[in-house]
């Protein structure tokens, strides 16, 4: 995509996976393009206990990956998210994107050289 039609308005995608899943997830992002990731660990609850006996199937456990990229990135690093986790299968997971009103210290993808950023 040319430069100038190139929307630098961030978003951030937030994926939610089972433990031990985010590294592949992860690396599919990065690999479409994303700048960086984060990896925070969570817990989650309700759907166990709405599942009944069933719930014991779903793990609590979570992993919770956070980009932080430019608009025009977001198609492709989602995409590529979706099917390196199989998110777009019921129960394995699940993956959003929201826009990013303000972010202070964040380096545009194209700034990033060698995995360092220009100075």
């Amino acid at each position: 995509m040319p430069e100038a039609q190139k929307s630098h308005s961030l978003k951030m995608v937030v994926a939610i996976v089972q433990r031990g899943k985010a590294d592949d997830v992860v690396g599919a992002a990065i690999k479409a393009g994303a700048p960086a990731a984060t990896v925070v660990f969570g817990r989650g609850q309700g759907m166990r206990e709405r599942l009944g006996p069933l719930g014991i199937a779903i793990q609590p456990e979570k992993e919770i990956i956070l980009v932080i990229l430019e608009e025009w990135l977001s198609d492709q690093v989602l995409s590529a998210m979706v099917k390196a986790g199989n998110l777009d299968q019921a129960g394995i997971g699940f993956v959003f994107e929201v826009p990013v009103e303000k972010a202070v210290g964040y380096v545009e993808a194209h700034e990033v050289v060698g995995g360092a950023a220009k100075r």
